[in-house]
C-alpha cells in the first residue's frame, strides 16, 4: 500500500507569494547545480522579496487569459505552472495555450507532479478550444526540457533575451555608425566626381 500523500491541484493566490519564492529559488538552485550557464541564472532569475512577489501575483492573476496552478502536498506548494491563452498569430483566430513555467521541487520529482500540472493546463486549453499547446521554458531548466521532449513536444522556435538598456544602447550605436558611414561614403563620392569632372577644374594660369 502506498503511503505517499495525495497531490492536490488548485489555483495560486496572492497569499502563496512566500511559498512560490521558495519554490522558484529551490528550482533555480537545482538548475545551477546541473551546470547551467551563469548568464541565464543572472539574466532570467533574480530572487524577489515577498512583497514584490505578491504584487507580481496580483498583476498576473488580474489577466483573464492567464492562470497559475500550484501542486500542494500536505499544505506545501511543491510545484507550479503558468499558462495563458493567445492566438497563433495576431491575424488569425487559431487559439493556442502557452505554458511559460513548469516548476517542481527537486524533492518531489519523479512523483508525476509535472504530469499533473501539465494535465491541468491541457484541460484548461481544451475547455477554451485551444488547438495547440506551446511550452516556452527557460533554456537552463533542463529537467522540464527533458520531460517535454519525452512526452512529444518539438522545438519550433528559439527565444533570445537581452537587457532593455543594452538593446537600446546597441541599436543607437548601430544607427549612429550607419549614418556616419553613409555621410563618409557620400563625401568620398563627391570628391571623386569633382576629380573626374572637367567642369570642376578651375582656369589654368
Amino acid at each position: 500500500m502506498s503511503t505517499r500523500s495525495p497531490i492536490v491541484m488548485r489555483d495560486a493566490e496572492r497569499e502563496d507569494a512566500a511559498a512560490l519564492v521558495s519554490l522558484w529559488a529551490e528550482c533555480a538552485g537545482a538548475s545551477h547545480d546541473e551546470g547551467s550557464e551563469a548568464f541565464t541564472q543572472q539574466a532570467l532569475w533574480r530572487e524577489p522579496g515577498v512583497a514584490e512577489a505578491a504584487a507580481a501575483l496580483d498583476l498576473n492573476l488580474s489577466q483573464l487569459n492567464k492562470r497559475i496552478v500550484v501542486a500542494v502536498v500536505e499544505g506545501e506548494i511543491v510545484g507550479a505552472t503558468v499558462f495563458a491563452i493567445n492566438t497563433l498569430t495576431p491575424i488569425n483566430l487559431t487559439r493556442v495555450l502557452i505554458v511559460t513555467e513548469i516548476q517542481v521541487s527537486p524533492r518531489f520529482r519523479r512523483r508525476s507532479v509535472a504530469s499533473m500540472l501539465l494535465a491541468a493546463a491541457a484541460s484548461h486549453g481544451e475547455d477554451n478550444n485551444c488547438e495547440i499547446v506551446v511550452a516556452s521554458i527557460p533554456v537552463h531548466s533542463r529537467e522540464p526540457h527533458r520531460y517535454l521532449t519525452k512526452i512529444g513536444f518539438n522545438q519550433i522556435a528559439i527565444v533570445r533575451a537581452i537587457q532593455a538598456s543594452k538593446l537600446r544602447s546597441r541599436l543607437t550605436t548601430k544607427a549612429t555608425n550607419s549614418r556616419d558611414t553613409g555621410k563618409l561614403i557620400a563625401v568620398r563620392r563627391t570628391l571623386r566626381r569633382r576629380q573626374t569632372d572637367p567642369r570642376s577644374v578651375g582656369p589654368r594660369l
